[in-house]
């Protein structure tokens, strides 16, 4: 049975390959300080910077230059950005670049009229804003993350060995975000790759909850088809802008909360991956596809329904003559041969994780509920150990 849910997105997408334009009706409707957020400086190279800067300028805005922002965003960088914006009276935190750049933003806004420590108060007792919320906008530069449209945010503290995502309500959701596929096409293929994975595990940490066969299952599938099919074509020819089209506009359904509407949602490979991330600093989509198998294999049992479901419906498996557990398994299969061609079938030993950081990993690993089995410490510690 579906059940009783609300659902509300408060996001103004603009999509296309004049969509940046679209930035000229949107900063009018806020002050003239602008915090101007970016990664390493790739925006830079690729010409996205100027061209945001003049529309700024052209708006008669005061710029506000936060970049540095590093691919797992760090309490430490946080702090150093809630400062500058306090320093400087901003009143809209432009995000240029890719999910971590958008969280970023986010966590920058809910902070920075917080009179208690951010960390604290949102990462670890998980309290929701109750102070002013600076507004935030972005220019996607990467698709993957669907932070362009969701209240995500997420933020590493590596002294504390932590990696943890606070998912915000819709008052911190992008007040608008600009979503130009050509943007995508500068990032090398390992970025990319990464990208595609983190979305297919957006989509699949919320399919695999509940047998209910609903219509956010049916979604769920329809995404899932479309991401393999675009990322087969990516892989062969990176600047094809169709596939890049679909993958990036896939990547924003995969975590609207649209398909989630209904489930009860699992998220038990974004708390391995993370909690790796945490130690290893390694790129999150890669975390997830190191541990997404293993995880997949060990709860099979415990979803058997949907995961049979999974394989016939996603990777076209043929049931005939075959026990429920044998098409399962032959999905997974599937998912991993996927896998090995997008470049993504990795090991936590690949991505520097070591034997001693297994019982810190497990340790830093949230436990939820919503998934068909809910892990102990030392079925974490299995599940870890069959990741490296």
């Amino acid at each position: 049975m579906l059940g009783n849910f609300s659902y509300v997105n408060a996001t103004k997408l603009y999509f296309g390959d004049d969509s940046l334009k679209y930035l000229n009706d949107e900063l009018p409707k806020y002050g003239e300080n602008v915090m101007l957020i970016y990664g390493g400086g790739s925006i830079k190279k690729n010409g996205i910077y100027d061209d945001v800067v003049s529309i700024l300028k052209k708006n008669g805005k005061n710029i506000v230059e936060d970049g540095g922002v590093m691919p797992n965003p760090t309490v430490e960088k946080l702090r150093d950005g809630v400062a500058k914006a306090k320093e400087n009276n901003v009143d809209l935190l432009l995000a240029v670049g890719g999910g971590s750049c958008c969280d970023y933003a986010k966590a920058v806004s809910v902070s920075v009229n917080c009179d208690e420590d951010p960390w604290d108060k949102y990462y670890i007792r998980f309290e929701e804003p109750t102070c002013e919320i600076v507004p935030v906008g972005c220019v996607l530069t990467m698709a993957g993350t669907g932070s362009e449209m969701n209240g995500g945010a997420v933020i590493t503290n590596h002294d504390e060995k932590l990696k943890i995502g606070h998912v915000f309500g819709e008052e911190v959701m992008p007040k608008f975000s600009i979503l130009n596929p050509k943007y995508t096409m500068s990032l090398p293929k390992r970025q990319m790759t990464a990208g595609i994975y983190d979305i297919f595990n957006h989509i699949c940490e919320q399919y695999f909850s509940g047998d209910d066969d609903n219509t956010s299952d049916y979604l769920a599938e329809a995404l899932m088809k479309s991401v393999i099919k675009s990322s087969l074509v990516a892989i062969d020819n990176p600047e094809d802008y169709e596939a890049r089209s679909n993958i990036m506009w896939s990547a924003t359904w995969a975590l609207n909360t649209l398909i989630s509407r209904g489930k009860s949602t699992d998220w038990m490979v974004h708390m391995l991956g993370q909690s790796a991330g945490a130690y290893t600093d390694a790129t999150h989509g890669l975390t997830l596809a190191a541990v997404s198998l293993p995880y997949y294999k060990y709860i099979l049992p415990y979803g058997l329904h949907k995961f049979k479901r999974f394989a016939t419906e996603v990777w076209g498996i043929n049931p005939e003559g075959k026990s429920d557990d044998q098409i399962a398994k032959e999905g997974l299969d599937a998912m991993a041969d996927w896998m090995e061609k997008i470049g993504v079938k990795v090991t936590l030993g690949e991505l520097g994780a070591t034997e001693d950081m297994i019982e810190g990993i497990a340790d830093g690993t949230i436990i939820l509920e919503g998934g068909y089995k809910v892990l102990s410490r030392g079925e974490v510690v299995q599940i870890i150990k069959e990741s490296m």
